[in-house]
């Protein structure tokens, strides 16, 4: 599903306004999409269907995670399945998955299918309505380091290409962003690119405000051919009417 930016904003508002507490990945993902932001080559599948048809259409190694708004963290629940290198194992993890997982899902969730991404450096960027300042972005760096090293900077949208700069040079490990001990130095003005598509004058939080109450790109990948973002999360305000 793809989106161009003039239907976002409907399409947002509408599900909050169903109660829905947040995006599906995909959704999600085909949000980010629509402000540019590169994303997995994938398929959605229903909670019953053949992965057959969708790993033919993508390059292996395959990611499987689970679709539903009921289970917000799934890697907690064991809801993502990397390296898979052929059908039958799609098919593995996707039964693994329904046997744990099924009684939390509801009849219309189902199964992300997307190309492995390329190993790079694991970045985060985020965003929330502060009930005084309105939206404010994120950034720092990603993965398992979010919660280990708190290395992060926000900002007040919307922010500028020069808040977008300071943002990135104010972590503490910004080496690891221009290649540290033999590493890939990163593209930094994608990165660059993806803070003003969030945070900047017209970007997502400002445009979805209405409608969005958090928002969670982590991690996205970062290397010197530009920012991927591999998994997302849009959260809804629950008083949209």
């Amino acid at each position: 599903m793809s989106m161009d930016r003039q239907k976002v904003a409907e399409y947002v508002v509408q599900a909050a306004r169903a109660g829905r507490p947040l995006l599906r990945e995909a959704e999600a993902k085909s949000v980010l999409e629509s402000f540019g932001l590169r994303v997995p080559r994938g398929v959605t599948l229903a909670f019953d269907e053949d992965p057959a048809a969708a790993v033919g259409t993508l390059r292996p190694p395959f990611v499987v995670k689970v679709m539903s708004e009921r289970i917000v963290h799934k890697t907690e629940h064991g809801g993502v399945a990397l390296n898979l290198q052929d059908l039958e194992a799609v098919r593995a993890a996707i039964a693994d998955m329904k046997s744990r997982l099924g009684s939390l899902m509801a009849p219309s969730d189902g199964w992300l299918v997307e190309e492995s991404i390329p190993r790079g450096t694991e970045i985060v960027v985020g965003g929330a309505i502060d009930p005084r300042f309105g939206p404010t972005v994120m950034f720092g760096l990603g993965g398992i380091l979010v919660e280990l090293m708190a290395d992060v900077a926000f900002r007040i949208c919307p922010i500028t290409r020069a808040d977008a700069r300071d943002m990135i040079a104010e972590l503490k490990g910004r080496k690891l962003l221009d290649g540290w001990r033999g590493s890939q130095a990163v593209d930094l003005e994608t990165i660059e690119e993806t803070l003003l598509a969030i945070g900047g004058e017209g970007g997502l939080l400002l445009a979805l405000e209405e409608a969005v109450s958090e928002l969670d790109i982590n991690p996205m990948i970062a290397t010197a051919d530009g920012v991927v973002a591999v998994d997302a999360r849009i959260i809804l305000k629950g008083d949209v009417h």
